[in-house]
């Protein structure tokens, strides 16, 4: 129940902000609700859509061109890259480690997948997707690596590094797309303009929902469901998953038994940079195509990889829990968005702020287990007086 009523309590607190604005907080929400595109679901009705290759169409219970199904597209395409960093949140978090690096290692995966999606333009388009997106998640894997092997080696704790390793990769990923950077599109630095060239229409992610000249949601959605399942695979019928539980647990057992800390505190890492690093070779390859300075500076303040920090507390490190959190996160990034809610309603610029303090709730209370079972704790004596016992 606990992640249920966080996400009560983040939305109860986020509507008295509403209420302050002067605005009706239930019927903002039904227009950010409906901006998400979540009430496509609800169009039920006598829709056909048309078989591939032939003249005939079949009965649908959902219009799949409507503007309902539009927004879900959007929802579905900023879910995709927080279902994998709260992964990569979620899966150190089993080994006793708190990764809130995703961000630079989203980062490295970014530009990783930028530079080889501009390379290698003619060859084939799977095989260049497939090519970018390894690179892509091996960058992040070598990233966060670098945390778990001063972790594993000198003790270094992983907040410190990873924070480090942010500035280090947001910086970087400065000079190489703006400042006359070697990334840098060369048309753009005429007029100084920081921002990359265009990745190849070969290493462009296809779009099986949707019209791809809209951003339709592709294939990167069903990667990141992939990505799921393999997480919880590895945890939960894996010998290495067996071992990052048991040194999450207690790493003084789990060394006392035979298992190597050190080794598993950098294979802990490097798989948690590994989905934050698909994350970003998903977005550059997915409906990005460039990176842009201004994105780049922007993760000094926010980014994927800190809301990952959110979905995977929300989502008590399970893959459904994860799933729905990334939905939320993402629904609300796409219902509070200028396009999608009307000002009259809510102020767009300000309904963007109800989504950091609904996230900022979330971290915040996620400690209300701990809490309950020191209060159950400490009345625990006070029964036993109370029954003479």
């Amino acid at each position: 129940m606990t992640p249920l009523l966080t996400t009560v309590f983040a939305f109860f607190v986020a509507g008295l902000v509403i209420v302050a604005t002067g605005k009706n907080p239930l019927s903002t929400y039904r227009a950010i609700f409906d901006g998400t595109g979540l009430n496509w679901f609800f169009h039920v009705g006598s829709h056909s859509i048309g078989v591939p290759f032939t003249s005939s169409h079949v009965w649908f219970p959902w219009a799949t061109g409507s503007e309902a199904a539009f927004n879900l597209q959007q929802t579905l395409i900023q879910t995709t890259p927080l279902i994998l960093t709260g992964l990569a949140v979620a899966f150190a978090f089993r080994c006793g480690l708190f990764n809130i690096g995703g961000n630079g290692q989203y980062l490295v995966g970014a530009l990783v997948g930028i530079q080889f999606g501009v390379w290698f333009a003619g060859m084939p388009g799977p095989l260049h997707v497939t090519l970018v997106l390894a690179l892509a998640t091996l960058a992040g894997a070598l990233w966060a690596g670098i945390a778990g092997f001063l972790k594993a080696t000198v003790g270094a704790h992983e907040v410190i590094t990873t924070i480090m390793l942010n500035w280090i990769a947001l910086w970087l990923g400065s000079y190489l797309v703006g400042f006359n950077g070697p990334m840098q599109d060369p048309r753009a630095r005429l007029g100084g303009a920081g921002v990359s060239r265009d990745i190849a229409k070969s290493a462009h992610l296809h779009v099986f929902w949707g019209n791809p000249l809209l951003q339709g949601l592709h294939i990167g959605f069903l990667l990141a469901v992939a990505a799921l399942v393999a997480y919880w695979i590895i945890l939960n019928r894996t010998t290495l998953g067996y071992e990052v539980r048991a040194v999450g647990f207690n790493p003084d057992a789990a060394r006392y038994g035979g298992i190597s800390v050190a080794r598993n505190y950098f294979l802990a890492m490097a798989i948690s940079g590994a989905f934050a690093g698909l994350a970003g070779g998903i977005d550059m390859l997915g409906w990005e195509f460039n990176l842009d300075l201004t994105v780049v500076s922007s993760f000094s303040v926010g980014g994927p990889g800190f809301i990952g920090i959110a979905v995977a507390l929300l989502g008590r490190g399970s893959p459904v829990g994860i799933f729905f959190a990334a939905l939320l996160f993402g629904a609300l990034q796409t219902g509070t968005s200028t396009r999608n809610l009307n000002p009259s309603v809510f102020q767009p610029e300000l309904a963007g702020s109800l989504t950091g303090i609904i996230q900022g709730l979330v971290v915040l209370l996620v400690a209300a287990p701990l809490i309950l079972l020191a209060w159950q704790a400490a009345r625990k004596p006070f029964r036993r007086k109370d029954t003479g016992s």
